[in-house]
């Protein structure tokens, strides 16, 4: 069995080991991320993947154990689409990648941010329905989707986010009907509007949530 005094020097190796490990791994992901993209005016041009960790790029903020946390992407002239790597950044917190024209479909793989606080996807071109797994979500605060191509039903599983304080998908293809359940019983209704076959606030029994749909 190893000294004391050993095992005290070694602790702070492997633990430093481990953080390295995670951080490389989480600018694996932001590198996917970068392959999937067009950035005619090299806003990503910082994100070398063969430095140690993404920590020094531009754009990603990193908490005191190397942990990305912020990515802040926003109104960056940035085009393509998101994949499921972004789901690695375990610690992220603010997902910031408003006022692009990022399309596609809004992976679900986004769900396994459990850590997260703000997500801002609006004012881009996603397609496709909001995925079901953002009810994983129960840090989230701000959930901005408005101005996309979005199309299907708000995800019922939704009022379950009890902190969810702004919701937002105005300016989409939406249908159905609007919860009222949860916090979405506080959202005002300029926070769905020019959806053309969203219908509500529902009346809860006497009209099916997919009206419309």
């Amino acid at each position: 069995m190893a000294s004391p005094s050993l095992l005290s020097f070694l602790l702070p190796l492997l633990l430093s080991f481990f953080s390295t490990i995670s951080t490389n791994f989480e600018g694996n992901a932001l590198h996917s991320l970068r392959t999937r993209l067009s950035d005619p005016t090299n806003v990503l041009q910082s994100w070398d993947p063969t430095l140690v960790n993404p920590c020094t790029w531009f754009h990603v903020t990193c908490d005191s154990n190397n942990h990305v946390v912020r990515l802040d992407l926003g109104n960056s002239n940035i085009s393509g689409s998101l994949g499921p790597e972004l789901g690695e950044l375990k610690q992220l917190q603010y997902l910031e990648l408003y006022s692009n024209n990022i399309g596609g479909k809004i992976p679900k793989e986004l769900g396994k941010l459990k850590n997260l606080i703000s997500m801002d996807l609006y004012g881009n071109k996603f397609e496709g329905k909001i995925p079901k797994s953002f009810a994983k979500l129960k840090s989230l605060r701000f959930l901005r989707l408005n101005d996309n191509k979005l199309t299907g039903l708000i995800p019922r599983e939704l009022t379950t986010l009890s902190n969810l304080k702004v919701f937002d998908v105005s300016n989409n293809d939406l249908c159905g009907t609007i919860p009222v359940d949860g916090p979405f019983g506080s959202f005002s209704m300029e926070s769905f509007q020019n959806n053309g076959r969203l219908n509500g606030p529902e009346l809860k029994g006497l009209v099916p949530y997919d009206f419309g749909c």
